[in-house]
C-alpha cells in the first residue's frame, strides 16, 4: 500500500546537512552485522525502547547483536537522508508490519541473511529488498514446486543442475523483495506472479495474475554479490530510477559520533 507523504506536523529539526537523494536515484547501502562489541553498545543506544525489548527477546547473543547492529543502522542512515537524530526518527507500521517514516521523509526498506544486511531508500517509490546467503541446498528436494509458479518451475528445471541453486535464489529474492515493496507479507502467494530467473537475464516482473497492467508499474534489480556470497535482488514502484550501492562503513562512524555530540 503507499504510503501518502505528508509536509505539516511537528518534526525534529536538523542538526546536520540532510544527505542528497535524487528522484531519480534508488539508495542501496550494504553493510557488515557482525560489529565489535562497543559499536553493538553504541548502536543500541540509539534504539527505541520497543526495538531494544525486541532485540532481547532473541535466544542467542549474536542474533541480538546483529538485531542492534541493522535496526541502529536503519535509523543512523534514515537521520542521515532526514538530518536529524537517529533518536528522532519515529516508525509507523503497515497492517503486515513494514516500518515507514511517521513523518515525511523516503521510503525505506532493510533485509539481512546472517552477517549480511542491505538497506534500500528511494525518495519516490515504494520499494523492496531482499538478500540471501547461498545455499546450494535450496534448490533441492521440492521447493520450487511448492512455492513458484508453473512458469518458473520450468524455466529453473531446465536449467543444468550446477546452474540451479543460483538461479532459485535469484527467483526467490526477485520475488521476496516485489512482496516487501508492496507490502503484502504473507497474504501474497509466491506463485500468483512470474519473475525471471535465468543466468544473465535481466531482473523483471513478468506477470501478476491480479493485473495485466501492473508489471509495467515496476522495475527490479539484481543485487547479488559478485564473488558468489550472496544472492539479492531490489524491486521498487517506478521505471525511473537509477541504482547506486554504497558501502554502510563509508557513514557508521561519522553518524555514530554526531548522534552522541
Amino acid at each position: 500500500m503507499r504510503r501518502e507523504r505528508q509536509d505539516g506536523g511537528e518534526h525534529a529539526r536538523p542538526r546536520v546537512a540532510p544527505l542528497p537523494l535524487a528522484a531519480d536515484e534508488l539508495h542501496v547501502w550494504v553493510a557488515n552485522l557482525d560489529r565489535e562489541a562497543d559499536v553493538v553498545a553504541r548502536l543500541r543506544g540509539v534504539l527505541s525502547d520497543d526495538e531494544r525489548d525486541r532485540a532481547d527477546r532473541f535466544r542467542f547473543d549474536y542474533l541480538t547483536a546483529r538485531f542492534v547492529v541493522g535496526r541502529g543502522l536503519l535509523r543512523l542512515l534514515l537521520a542521515r537522508y532526514l538530518g536529524t537524530k537517529a533518536v528522532d526518527v519515529e516508525f509507523c507500521y503497515g497492517e503486515y508490519g513494514k516500518p515507514f517514516l511517521a513523518g515525511p521523509g523516503p521510503w525505506f526498506n532493510l533485509s539481512h541473511s546472517g552477517p549480511v544486511a542491505l538497506i534500500a531508500v528511494s525518495a519516490i517509490a515504494e520499494l523492496g529488498v531482499d538478500v540471501e546467503l547461498i545455499d546450494p541446498s535450496f534448490a533441492a528436494g521440492r521447493i520450487p514446486e511448492r512455492f513458484f509458479s508453473a512458469r518458473e518451475v520450468q524455466s529453473l528445471r531446465s536449467l543444468p543442475a550446477a546452474l540451479q541453486p543460483r538461479a532459485f535464489l535469484s527467483c526467490w529474492t526477485r520475488k521476496e523483495a516485489f512482496i516487501k515493496a508492496r507490502g503484502d507479507g504473507l497474504s501474497l502467494p509466491l506463485d500468483t506472479f512470474d519473475v525471471t530467473l535465468a543466468p544473465g537475464e535481466p531482473a523483471a516482473l513478468l506477470r501478476t495474475e491480479w493485473s495485466v497492467t501492473e508489471p509495467g508499474e515496476w522495475s527490479l534489480a539484481d543485487l547479488s554479490d559478485p564473488g558468489g556470497r550472496y544472492a539479492a535482488a531490489v524491486a521498487a514502484r517506478s521505471r525511473c530510477w537509477r541504482l547506486v550501492q554504497r558501502a554502510a562503513e563509508q557513514v557508521v562512524n561519522e553518524q555514530i559520533a554526531i548522534q552522541e555530540e
